[in-house]
């Protein structure tokens, strides 16, 4: 189970507005009258890297319980059982109420951990009510807009202590369910015209399922073929997700609109692969093209691996795969490793190592690091290496979270990030990479920090 979050507020003081906000879509009804809602709406927040069950409750309303008002006002209450946090939501533009007064007594009275949220606070006229806020006994208020979307790091700034703990046991419950469910491996066989894509898939299906030939450009369309991989070591069946493309050609060269249309669907199958091969021809080495091929796939996010094929015929290998190796380090700075390989379509060399390194870069692509464990490596990371100090004033590296996987994307959180040197950013990169078990896949590392209160509005 997710940890659970319920907002609690008087009526019409933005609560499910800021539901909608942290769902990331309007699932509750909003309107200008009070009590719009009426009964419990439970859904899936995400919010900078944090993931809880948000539930949305009607205004608590100081009524008989055998009105309606009254109905709903228990509704709420029985709404705290079994959650973990409340956000308690005022309305700073009106100030602190006489009902605010009695929900704060009332939160008072539960062990329930409580953040309290200063709701439309854009500009300056929410000032005067996030100040009175302080007097309701239940720490610093965070001054936020849920209709425009401020004050969402302070909110997690907040959460985090919070949710993290929660957090990890469900991070925990992830892994297992990734490991039984990950469904067959998404691989796109990119590279130029007739480096041996469609006659390494056909060696891999042990039929002749796709066109070939010596021409150049016969495959037009992005092919999917489904196929089951036996590892040679283990014996184990797993399932793949083949796609065979059009070569991509050099921009220049590509004329005709029916090749245009070719590259642009090849790209566009790229985007929807997990581990992407770039095939290279032994026979012409590695040339520009390649390296601009390379660098989309990076861009897009996905998993590259790097094949040479047609290496039965290939003279000087060790001189060659150094060469390419070589290149490939200069060429593409930004990820270095990428696995390189040497197979051969025509006699199947390689053909096993090369799937097998594919799946092993899709675990890699979907690792999800604890929270925890990921903090202790950025704690020591900033220990090793502190962040610079421009102008005499440090930046102030707090903490760092991983919001997503495939790619795996980190948030960083501090002050005056925007004066990070980009060669720090490439550190803790590498560093994540290294050390984290990422090895070559893309990392993508977002900068936050939380808005200046002393800024001019």
């Amino acid at each position: 189970m997710l940890p659970q979050v319920i907002i609690i507020g008087r009526p019409n003081v933005g609560k499910s507005t800021l539901f909608n906000r942290l769902v990331g879509q309007k699932l509750a009804l909003v309107d200008d009258q009070p009590g719009v809602t009426r009964d419990r709406r439970f859904g899936d927040a995400h919010l900078l890297g944090l993931e809880f069950t948000i539930v949305d409750t009607a205004g608590w309303e100081d009524e008989d319980i055998a009105t309606l008002p009254g109905r709903m006002r228990a509704q709420t209450e029985a709404a705290l059982v079994g959650a973990d946090v409340a956000l308690f939501v005022i309305d700073s533009r009106a100030g602190v109420t006489p009902l605010d007064e009695e929900i704060a007594r009332w939160l008072h009275g539960s062990s329930l951990p409580v953040v309290l949220v200063a709701n439309k606070a854009e500009g300056r006229a929410g000032d005067p009510g996030v100040l009175e806020a302080f007097a309701l006994g239940l720490g610093e208020p965070v001054a936020f807009s849920a209709e425009h979307g401020q004050g969402l790091v302070e909110l997690f700034e907040e959460l985090r202590p919070l949710i993290e703990p929660l957090q990890e046991v469900h991070e925990a419950e992830l892994e297992d369910e990734a490991e039984a469910e990950s469904g067959p491996l998404k691989l796109a066989i990119v590279g130029r015209p007739n480096a041996g894509k469609s006659t390494l898939i056909n060696k891999l299906l042990g039929e002749d399922r796709l066109l070939t030939g010596p021409e150049a450009g016969i495959t037009r369309d992005s092919i999917a073929v489904d196929w089951t991989w036996t590892d040679p070591d283990s014996g184990e069946e797993r399932a793949v997700r083949l796609i065979d493309t059009a070569g991509m050609r050099k921009k220049a060269r590509v004329v005709e609109k029916l090749e245009k249309l070719s590259v642009a669907d090849a790209r566009h199958a790229i985007d929807f692969a997990e581990v992407v091969i770039l095939l290279l021809d032994a026979t012409q080495g590695l040339e520009h093209q390649d390296l601009k091929i390379a660098s989309s796939v990076l861009e897009e996010g996905r998993a590259l691996l790097i094949a040479i094929n047609k290496w039965d015929v290939a003279e000087d290998t060790s001189g060659l795969f150094n060469g390419i190796r070589h290149a490939l380090d200069d060429g593409l700075a930004q990820v270095r490793g990428v696995p390189l390989l040497g197979v051969s379509a025509r006699t199947g060399k390689g053909l096993d190592t090369m799937i097998k390194a594919a799946f092993d870069l899709r675990e890699s692509w979907s690792r999800r690091i604890p929270t925890a464990a990921l903090n202790r490596w950025f704690e020591d990371a900033l220990t090793a290496n502190p962040p610079p100090a421009p102008g005499g004033r440090r930046i102030k590296l707090r903490y760092i979270t991983q919001s997503n996987v495939r790619p795996p994307t980190f948030a960083m959180f501090g002050t005056r990030l925007d004066q990070l040197p980009e060669s720090y950013t490439r550190y803790l990169v590498n560093g994540i990479r290294r050390e984290l078990g990422f090895g070559s896949v893309p990392v993508r590392l977002m900068l936050r920090s939380p808005k200046n209160p002393y800024a001019k509005k």
